[in-house]
């Protein structure tokens, strides 16, 4: 269905309707609760401190077993605070610790592999495209520089 048609949908229902519709979806899909939820009570310090003890615990775990270092996890944390709507300098500051641990973990290794490094500077390079497009680069020049 096209975004035209949805919407022409949309204006001919009964506001009961769509009412029912929305809390049918709210209780069918985990990913509309979650945007709810996060629109209606954003609780970003939980999330943050959440996601960077996740990020951290690839490279670092508490119970010294041997880290996984999977920059997916990462990766998809992001890309589910992009779909949120996430305020741009917490998610800017997310972005940019996933890479700074990411640095501090392969500092201590010597079998760092290519494809690992080059996921890094993606990485890199979308949290700098990240601040340019939300013109907050100037509040983070000294992590960029790093």
């Amino acid at each position: 269905m096209s975004k035209r048609a949805f919407k022409k949908y949309i204006n001919s229902l009964e506001k009961e309707d769509l009412e029912e519709q929305l809390l049918d979806l709210y209780n069918r899909f985990d990913e509309v609760k979650t945007f709810y939820n996060f629109a209606f009570n954003p609780n970003e310090d939980k999330l943050v401190k959440e996601a960077k003890f996740k990020i951290s615990k690839e490279y670092f775990p508490p119970n010294n077993r041997k880290p996984k270092a999977r920059r997916s996890v990462a990766q998809k944390l992001i890309k589910h605070f992009l779909k949120l709507g996430m305020e741009p300098h917490i998610l800017a500051d997310i972005m940019f610790f996933n890479i700074e641990i990411a640095q501090t973990f392969s500092r201590d290794k010597e079998n760092i592999t290519d494809a690992f490094q080059k996921s890094i500077l993606n990485s890199y390079e979308q949290a700098v495209n990240y601040v340019i497009d939300q013109g907050i680069s100037s509040d983070f020049v000294k992590r960029i520089n790093q």
